[in-house]
């Protein structure tokens, strides 16, 4: 395979930096042009592909990962979006912590992508009088990602791999020590912002401080549909039969939900459509930096690379692009390490450096906003409802490197330093 000039990551470099830094200094303007700065630079990187490099094998393959992330993200999107929790509120941080608890199980269930959208409005409103940006960060940690390091289900990293052969309860089996200390972590330091928070947040005027309100369930239909996209997961063959059935359910999903649900859930297509808009730019453009870790990382990994150096490698990078297919890419740089020839003779040999890229992809995807797929979707219902959110380095800067970034360390520490 023809590699990339390294100087066509730069379209890719472009998108994230307009993404980070467009929102904060010219915000109207961003809302307006998005699309246009998104796909426009998409567009440069498929003619390179396309009229320079001549390799539309490459571009199928995007093409066919993308449509199946967006049919994945989008049906789970719709479903749950005709689904209403009712809950009780104001929430105290006890609750709140039993709330994460629970939705980084069910993440395990629904994906990662389902538990977020089913779980996001509710614990806005729960949340109502006092939400702020912490309670949407620790979301998108605990819920949105880390939560789903337990099955090839719960995280779209886990999800390949499982295609590529890594045993189902493969991943539950050795991942949940990690898992049950991340997500420890994580509940603990929220426990204590939260209980700040409280202390410090005017009561609502005219409620007492105790819940009110009682927990209700509106949609149960939409169970059924929410069934109908999981079994469709493990379908392989023929060919987008799987994305057809998502599509379906999502279809079926919308007409047949009441509108009094979706009116509930202040439901529309917006948030979905900027993901799909925004992470088209970034499937395209993020295919040379792929194509080109692929070619190169067996080089920089050396011939025997500690296990951690793939939690941080994958982990960073997943930070930075989708964190689905550097683990892909991670992955083929360790079967072009150690000359393995199937994922049954590498599990067998390096199990612990296998771990070490599904934790690192799952983990660090919660670091950025970009980092993971319902990261922005969470975003953007939060925006929606007009629930504050940090910008893309307030996120980093405020969130990921005092509460995420110790964590990461910590588990390193543990499992993988050598």
């Amino acid at each position: 395979m023809v590699t990339p000039d390294s100087w066509m990551i730069l379209p890719f470099a472009l998108l994230l930096g307009a993404i980070a830094v467009a929102p904060l200094i010219a915000p109207g303007w961003w809302l307006r042009h998005y699309p246009k700065v998104a796909l426009g630079l998409g567009a440069v990187t498929l003619g390179y592909y396309v009229f320079i490099l001549r390799n539309p094998a490459s571009l199928a393959h995007a093409a066919h990962e993308y449509v199946s992330f967006i049919a994945l993200v989008g049906s789970l999107y719709v479903v749950s979006g005709g689904i209403h929790l009712g809950v009780k509120g104001p929430a105290a941080p006890l609750t709140n912590v039993l709330f994460l608890l629970t939705g980084a199980v069910i993440a395990n269930l629904l994906g990662t992508t389902g538990a977020a959208m089913l779980l996001i409005r509710p614990w806005i409103r729960m949340n109502q009088y006092r939400v702020t940006t912490h309670h949407i960060v620790f979301f998108i940690f605990i819920v949105a990602n880390v939560g789903g390091c337990l099955t090839p289900i719960g995280d779209p990293p886990l999800f390949l791999g499982y295609l590529q052969g890594v045993p189902f309860w493969w991943v539950a089996e050795h991942c949940w020590p990690m898992w049950a200390v991340g997500i420890g972590c994580l509940l603990a330091m929220f426990y204590v912002v939260d209980k700040i928070n409280y202390a410090r947040a005017p009561r609502p005027v005219g409620e007492p401080a105790t819940a009110t309100g009682s927990w209700r369930f509106d949609g149960l239909p939409n169970l059924f549909f929410l069934a109908v996209i999981l079994v469709a997961v493990f379908l392989k063959q023929p060919p987008y039969l799987r994305e057809i059935l998502m599509v379906a359910a999502a279809a079926g999903s919308y007409f047949t939900t009441r509108p009094a649900v979706h009116a509930a859930n202040h439901f529309d297509f917006h948030p979905i459509w900027e993901v799909a808009i925004l992470f088209a730019g970034i499937f395209a453009t993020m295919m040379p930096a792929l194509d080109w870790l692929n070619q190169n990382a067996p080089r920089l990994l050396g011939a025997d690379p500690a296990p951690g150096l793939f939690f941080w490698g994958t982990g960073v990078l997943s930070s930075a692009l989708d964190n689905a297919p550097t683990y892909l890419g991670f992955l083929s740089a360790l079967f072009g390490v150690t000359g393995a020839a199937d994922i049954t003779g590498l599990l067998a040999a390096h199990s612990h450096s296998v771990l070490a890229i599904s934790v690192g992809a799952v983990f660090f995807g919660a670091a950025t906003y970009i980092g993971n797929g319902p990261n922005f979707m969470v975003k953007a219902i939060a925006g929606q409802q007009q629930v504050p959110t940090p910008t893309f380095f307030g996120f980093i800067f405020k969130f990921t490197l005092p509460f995420l970034f110790p964590v990461l360390l910590l588990v390193w520490r543990l499992f993988f330093y050598d």
